[in-house]
């Protein structure tokens, strides 16, 4: 594999943008390789090679690269103007779609990304109750902005940065946190802080420590214990929207949350984020209400026409698309499993919907068991992965995506590769 272009490219833009990235994540080291285009299942690097792609921009492409409802989208809109500043119908009619597939959003707001929407539940959150803690999960990731950059999962946990500089202590002070799957430390704290605390905030799977799935009726627990402390209920599903099932983890696990963030797939593909719930409670953002919100950019015509065409294309094709990604993720699961045990290997995998995650070391339940797996190994592995044409999120911390392109034969070469590298490292 030759990666010529990509280093000479990195060198440069080691002196232009700290770390020479846009996102912390896309720091891999030595360094990153630099893509020319992508298409369907596949993305090129600007040195000529192919892989395929289990990365997907970290979970928004369910359809893959360059979809052609999406490109066709692209087109229309374009032809009609980008941005314009002010309302359109397509806001309405994307968030009835919304409302309809997600009945807990019984009012939304558009945004331009999933950071946006988290950071702006947590303000109605404390807005529309009048307090000011919140609680999230230990390495649950939930954007860069101050309220939930506490023991934060994905790059944070990926370069050793899980508390960031510039956050005032005042803002730590009011973000507390509790362990994954662990119900009853959820209802000791809010017994402890009852009247201070607005809401909990989870992403109902994580994603960014891994892929860590709900115990047995753990969210079930979590939705009655915030209802009797009078707390609000957010359902972070940024990564599980749509993608978990069509009406995301809430529709999955039957748990209805006060609170809903979307983005990622939501945008087809596009910067674009969604933030909804209960009207009595969304009727409090501005300018129905107190608590300001606003973007320029927010419910902008490209986003809402790349969001609503891929989210209309997921429903009219409902079965097709998310049975097909279930077989199709459960074959590579099954088959790696497979080997991981007939060799006894210290390594584990786990998967659910169109999602799946290798460990190195043993399947964690929570953040404190994810920080325990083997790092090292696993950017070893992630390299001699390449290598052989498949591209894994370059973190042990994040979460691999099929898509609707990938092909049952690209399951079987990412399985395949996925053995031959496990091989090599045992």
């Amino acid at each position: 594999m030759r990666l010529e272009n990509s280093e000479k490219l990195y060198r440069e833009a080691l002196t232009l943008m700290p770390g020479g990235v846009s996102s912390p994540v896309r720091a891999v080291k030595p360094f990153p390789f630099y893509t020319s285009r992508a298409e369907g299942s596949k993305i090129f690097d600007v040195d000529g090679n192919e892989y395929i792609d289990c990365c997907l921009a970290y979970g928004p492409l369910i359809l893959g690269h360059a979809h052609p409802v999406i490109k066709e989208a692209i087109k229309d809109q374009i032809e009609k103007g980008w941005l314009y500043g002010t309302p359109i119908e397509l806001e309405i009619k994307y968030a009835k779609k919304i409302r309809e597939i997600y009945p807990s959003m019984e009012m939304v707001r558009f945004v331009n990304s999933g950071a946006e929407a988290t950071m702006s539940a947590i303000r109605v959150a404390r807005g529309f109750t009048g307090r000011r803690k919140i609680v999230k999960v230990e390495g649950g990731f939930h954007g860069a902005h101050e309220s939930v950059l506490i023991k934060a999962g994905s790059g944070a946990t990926t370069h050793g940065v899980p508390n960031s500089e510039g956050v005032p202590p005042e803002f730590v002070k009011h973000t507390l946190q509790v362990p994954f799957n662990d119900p009853q430390a959820l209802s000791d704290l809010l017994e402890k802080h009852r009247e201070e605390i607005a809401g909990f905030i989870l992403e109902p799977v994580m994603g960014n420590s891994g892929l860590i799935l709900p115990r047995d009726d753990y969210l079930k627990e979590v939705r009655k214990i915030t209802e009797e402390n009078d707390v609000l209920l957010i359902f972070d599903e940024i990564i599980t929207g749509f993608r978990l099932s069509l009406g995301g983890a809430q529709e999955f696990y039957g748990v209805k949350p006060d609170l809903t963030t979307l983005g990622k797939i939501a945008g087809g593909g596009l910067p674009f984020g969604v933030f909804g719930g209960k009207k009595s409670i969304m009727e409090s953002v501005a300018p129905s209400g107190k608590v300001y919100q606003a973007g320029t950019f927010s419910g902008n015509p490209l986003t809402l026409s790349t969001g609503f065409s891929t989210v209309r294309f997921l429903e009219k094709n409902k079965n097709d698309v998310y049975g097909y990604l279930e077989r199709l993720t459960r074959g590579i699961e099954e088959t790696i499993e497979d080997f991981i045990i007939k060799n006894n290997l210290e390594v584990n995998v786990e998967a659910i919907a169109s999602m799946f995650c290798i460990y190195f070391g043993d399947k964690p339940s929570n953040y404190q068991d994810a920080l325990r797996l083997n790092a090292q190994l696993f950017l070893r592995f992630f390299w001699r992965l390449l290598e052989k044409g498949v591209f894994f999120p370059p973190s042990q911390y994040e979460t691999c995506f099929t898509s609707f392109s990938h092909s049952i034969s690209d399951g079987e070469k990412v399985a395949g590769a996925v053995i031959e590298c496990l091989r090599e490292l045992f």
